[in-house]
């Protein structure tokens, strides 16, 4: 009989992270840095390296954005893991190069999701959440 898959060595999916690193001091990058590897810990990921874009003005084919694709064609590449949409770029770089990871064949998994509505709570009742709605607090961009 064989063992459960639980006690067999697996390989975790391999995933790299992109970081929008402009005027941001160490100890935020490295805070940042912690942030992705500790989304991958907690959700079985393996952060195989970061990719960081420190020039502003850099289009969507920045020399960091094009090495992250370049490792995105590599076998069994999971995807690309970013603090929060914001570290793409300006919201049509960071649409652009959404696409392009996608093309790629690989998934976007953002520590904090994007806000798409606000709900006003309600100070004379109970807050009420919908069946399929998780909160979701991690680390901030």
């Amino acid at each position: 009989m064989e063992p459960l898959t639980e006690q067999r060595p697996v390989n975790s999916p391999v995933v790299y992270g992109f970081l929008r690193l402009v005027r941001v001091s160490r100890a935020r990058q490295d805070a940042l840095v912690g942030s992705l590897a500790e989304y991958c810990r907690t959700h079985e990921l393996q952060l195989s390296g970061v990719f960081s874009d420190r020039d502003a003005t850099a289009g969507p084919a920045s020399a960091a954005f094009t090495g992250l694709l370049d490792v995105l064609a590599l076998p069994d590449v999971y995807g690309v893991i970013a603090p929060a949409m914001s570290h793409l770029g300006p919201k049509t770089i960071a649409a652009e190069r959404g696409r392009r990871i996608e093309a790629a064949g690989s998934r976007l998994l953002l520590v904090r999701t994007p806000r798409t509505t606000h709900h006003a709570v309600s100070r004379s009742g109970p807050v009420r959440r919908h069946p399929r709605t998780t909160r979701v607090l991690d680390a901030e961009s």
